[in-house]
């Protein structure tokens, strides 16, 4: 793996530098539609880079939201030029397959209920924005309405996650607990054990586990 795909180098560069902003737009943008590293764990450092002043919570909340929004409508765009049989072609697999049954099952019973759900999912949003591309009872007009409630709703839950989670780290004056640990600096470098724990602990369902 490249060492740009590597997901510590990735975490390593969400700083109280400027690049943070693009970064974390970018990182979200392609977890969308080739989720390569959870970009909910980028989203995170960044919320808690903005506990301490870092990083501006509100930019970070409205990166990520439009990342996810405009990777989420390209996942959306490709399933509805290559159609239906090339989506399946490409998602072969058994496991990738009842996905996206799944997907297109839950799409027509449910509809808006799932897209802001899947959102959630790292795997299953896959699943989600592509069928609906090819869905006819699913107009990008529809799509985009709830996508978007959906973009906004999982950055700001990501986060504020990281904000508040730095704050109680602060008062009181922890290294932190498993899931949000952070290492203490001058300026605060958060969460090397979350990043450490990226090869340990199994993805979030990334794209080539499909097949």
């Amino acid at each position: 793996m490249p060492s740009w795909l590597d997901f510590n180098q990735i975490a390593d560069w969400v700083s109280g530098a400027w690049w943070s902003y693009p970064l974390i737009f970018a990182v979200a943008m392609v977890d969308a539609f080739f989720p390569l590293v959870p970009s909910e764990t980028v989203v995170i450092i960044g919320g808690n880079l903005a506990a301490s002043g870092d990083l501006n919570l509100g930019l970070v909340i409205l990166l990520a939201a439009a990342g996810a929004i405009v990777g989420d409508n390209i996942s959306y765009g490709i399933g509805t030029l290559v159609g239906e049989r090339t989506v399946k072609r490409w998602f072969s697999g058994e496991k990738s397959r009842r996905r996206l049954e799944w997907a297109e099952r839950t799409l027509d019973e449910r509809g808006a209920y799932i897209i802001l759900i899947a959102r959630f999912i790292p795997g299953g949003r896959v699943a989600v924005t592509f069928s609906a591309g090819y869905i006819p009872t699913f107009p990008w007009r529809r799509f985009i309405v709830y996508d978007s409630v959906a973009g906004v709703l999982w950055a700001s839950y990501a986060a504020l996650l990281g904000y508040f989670g730095g704050k109680v780290l602060r008062r009181e004056d922890l290294r932190g607990p498993p899931v949000v640990r952070a290492r203490h600096r001058a300026r605060s470098r958060p969460f090397a054990r979350l990043r450490g724990r990226r090869h340990q602990a199994p993805s979030a369902a990334p794209l080539g586990r499909w097949r």
